[in-house]
């Protein structure tokens, strides 16, 4: 086996040749994982490009199709440029090099296309481009802003895939289109997600910090409040929010698409959207509304869930036809009848963005390769501050550049001037001379260049004229090579010419706003509920079922076998149950989802997402500002609203701290009507310990916790329960002679009464605790 087929180096192999495995995938792994971030996925910071886009503009670049003069350069094939890049610059897959090429010339996608499409390039409903052989593409004129300083030794270039030619590491940008187009990507753990801004902002925001590199935070917002989505919309979030993102590199913002009302005859109305959010099509919206109004049974149902009917009629009851309007004229038109024209327009436009994309959220991931190479979340700060420095270089480099070339036409002017002053000796040298170099060199005094220029000089060169114009030239390029040098020698000079060079670019190029940027709140979907009384069942197993009105009797609920009666709640079909789970985490189900009485019911774990291994163990139903007490068989608890345990995730809400080895007791109302506000709490060990104390001693934690200390138990003693009590408790437990549930009921608890975390009183029940609830 030749040298250049093993598989690894010999620092991979031990002393007797053989292969440390994990150490070889590691490295392997990880040089990979370098590869996909540095050269696929992720944008420098100072051109914005990833490096196929970056190949794909040189490439076109070369191949004439730059920007000038009033029309620029003539369209060609897609395909030949695509095969350009994939010859010379970027070996992989041609279409992923025309994915890369179609996304720079759509006005959907960038803010600021790269590239001028011809043909059909997609559309921002998701239809794909036509082939290459069909589209045509060069180079818009923004693009100038990238490629006008690349031969002008602004940035370094490095041999191509085969060492055939040479590529440019990043391009001369004039502005910062990191910021300005944005870039989307996932790596090998890292992705990006920038926006994109608008052009007039970002170059305030460049200005202002190459004056001031001190500029406040606050400054730097007001001169770039947010991003500039291509598709225009509205930016819902508070400006500390947005604030928040750029400071940190990572946040979403909420954005939601923009419309406006059209008045028809006869007092009807229809709303049209005309501008939507990052990445939502029409196409999706109109999905969307299909589903929400003609819903499909989800599998292993029978029948549509509840919440699936409730949702179908809420949108039914204010929407009536919705269509898309969308033409060359009108990229976006997506117009909604309402039901009626007595619907309230507010109505139909909450319900719309609460439950469809018309409002959604946009992430924020300022990820890119660094000046150091090093790929890093950055804030909007460092970016701008980053990118200034790399432009900083680029006008030196670029000075310096200019200089050089300054500097050798001055040399060999002042060579051709020193010829034309002794004109007729030179030619005497040049015609009688074995070697008229070096006799020219040795009597002017002249060097190997001068010379070599004065014996290729043409014969009409040597007019009186062209004394003039040397003379025109030299003057010329001795100011500049004096401005180059204050520019060079003076970094105040060289700031000022940068804001110069942005304020220029800026004036050229930008355009007005087109995302509003505007605080709202986000739409709630609101299902419309009918307030009525309902009694919720739930059984020792977890089923749960609501049943119309009160006062219904315990003993006319029928269980399926093996299970009986948890518990029963009176309350309304506008309020919520309640699931604790053996994690500590607090399960939120509205009372209306719940399925009729007729049945069984459901069990609860349908309605909610549980993480491996929870269980439910106690359940309460009631309205948001029902107060609970909740402990734990620690002996700690405290005093919370249903309000404050409720989420709209299905995965529940953490809220009870537990240790390990300890549960839950059962929750215990302290002022559900009809019943008065308790007064006392009552706690009982499975010692047979019983405490009683005020409830104004206990501490309200609407963030929820692990609570105060309600007693002070002995070892391997454990709390069996408390309950928030008036006037009695009953207390349940097992007893072990009889084998059977026993229930007492106690009146007169004055006896036990003493402050809170004391260990109360023992008292002969007859039989182990397992809870304590309230009798009224």
């Amino acid at each position: 086996m030749m040298d250049q087929d093993l598989l690894f180096d010999k620092q991979d192999a031990g002393d007797g040749g053989d292969l440390d495995l994990a150490a070889y995938a590691q490295r392997a792994y990880l040089e990979y994982a370098l590869s996909v971030v540095k050269g696929r996925a992720l944008p420098d910071v100072c051109d914005g490009q990833k490096p196929v886009q970056r190949r794909i503009l040189y490439s076109m670049s070369r191949m004439g199709l730059g920007y000038s003069g009033a029309n620029g350069a003539r369209p060609v094939k897609s395909a030949r440029v695509v095969g350009d890049v994939l010859g010379r610059f970027h070996p992989h897959g041609d279409q992923a090099a025309y994915d890369a090429l179609v996304r720079m010339a759509q006005d959907f996608s960038q803010r600021y296309p790269l590239i001028d499409g011809h043909g059909n390039f997609g559309s921002r409903d998701g239809d794909g481009a036509a082939a290459m052989r069909y589209t045509e593409a060069r180079l818009s004129r923004i693009t100038n802003l990238l490629l006008d300083e690349i031969d002008e030794g602004t940035v370094d270039f490095v041999p191509n895939y085969d060492g055939s030619t040479q590529e440019p590491q990043q391009l001369p940008a004039r502005l910062p289109f990191a910021l300005l187009n944005g870039a989307s990507g996932i790596a090998v753990g890292l992705a990006t997600e920038i926006p994109s801004h608008n052009l007039g902002e970002v170059a305030a925001a460049c200005v202002a910090l190459v004056k001031d590199p001190q500029l406040g935070d606050e400054a730097l917002a007001a001169l770039l409040p947010g991003p500039d989505y291509p598709g225009g919309g509205q930016i819902i979030s508070t400006p500390a929010d947005i604030a928040e993102a750029y400071r940190t590199g990572r946040g979403s913002l909420k954005v939601r698409a923009r419309w406006k009302i059209e008045d028809l005859a006869r007092g009807q109305w229809q709303l049209v959207v005309n501008e939507l959010p990052p990445g939502v099509s029409s196409q999706r919206v109109l999905e969307e509304i299909e589903e929400l109004t003609n819903p499909k049974v989800k599998a292993g149902k029978k029948a549509l869930t509840q919440e699936q009917a409730q949702l179908k009629q809420t949108v039914l009851a204010v929407l009536d036809a919705v269509r898309d309007e969308s033409s060359k004229d009108a990229p976006v038109r997506l117009v909604f009848e309402p039901k009626t024209s007595r619907i309230e327009q507010s109505e139909l436009i909450a319900t719309l963005l609460a439950q469809t994309s018309l409002e959604t959220s946009a992430p924020v991931n300022l990820t890119s390769i660094g000046l150091d190479g090093k790929p890093v979340q950055k804030s909007l700060r460092q970016m701008l501050v980053e990118w200034i420095a790399f432009r900083h270089q680029t006008i030196e480099r670029r000075s310096q550049h200019r200089l050089a070339k300054v500097l050798d036409r001055i040399h060999i002017l002042e060579g051709r001037q020193l010829v034309l002053l002794n004109i007729d000796e030179v030619i005497h040298i040049i015609r009688n001379s074995d070697e008229p170099k070096a006799a020219l060199m040795d009597r002017f005094k002249l060097s190997d260049r001068q010379a070599e220029d004065i014996l290729e000089i043409r014969l009409r060169q040597l007019a009186r004229l062209e004394a003039i114009r040397i003379e025109q030239e030299l003057k010329e390029l001795r100011d500049e090579q004096k401005k180059l040098d204050e520019i060079l020698g003076s970094p105040a000079a060289l700031r000022r010419l940068m804001v110069r060079e942005i304020e220029q670019d800026a004036k050229q190029f930008a355009d007005p706003r087109r995302t509003l940027i505007q605080a709202e709140k986000r739409a709630v979907a609101e299902i419309k509920v009918v307030d009525e009384p309902v009694t919720v069942v739930v059984s020792q197993k977890g089923w749960v079922r609501a049943r119309q009105g009160h006062g219904h009797e315990a003993a006319s609920f029928a269980f399926k076998a093996g299970d009986g009666l948890y518990g029963t709640f009176e309350c309304r079909t506008v309020d919520t149950l309640l699931a604790f789970g053996s994690n500590g985490r607090i399960y939120t189900v509205p009372v209306a989802v719940l399925p009729g009485a007729r049945g069984d019911g459901q069990p609860v774990t349908s309605f909610v997402e549980l993480e491996p291994g929870t269980q439910l163990l106690h359940y309460f139903a009631g309205a948001p500002g029902s107060w609970l007490l909740l402990s734990s068989s620690a002996g700690y608890g405290f005093l919370a609203t249903v309000e404050n345990m409720m989420s709209r995730q299905k995965g529940g809400k953490s809220f009870i701290n537990l240790g390990a080895g300890e549960s839950l007791c059962r929750p215990s109302a302290a002022n559900v009507a009809p019943q008065a506000a308790a007064t006392q709490v009552c706690c009982v060990s499975t010692a047979k310990r019983i405490l009683t104390f005020d409830i104004a001693e206990l501490k309200p934690m609407p963030n929820g916790g692990r609570g105060l200390m309600l007693i002070d138990l002995e070892p391997k003693d454990t709390l069996a329960g408390a309950a928030a009590y008036t006037r009695s408790v009953r207390i349940r437990g097992v007893s072990r002679e009889r084998e059977r549930e026993e229930v007492l009921e106690i009146r007169s608890l004055n006896n036990a009464k003493a402050g809170r975390g004391r260990k109360g009183k023992t008292t002969e029940l007859g039989f182990k605790p397992s809870s304590v609830e309230r009798v009224e």
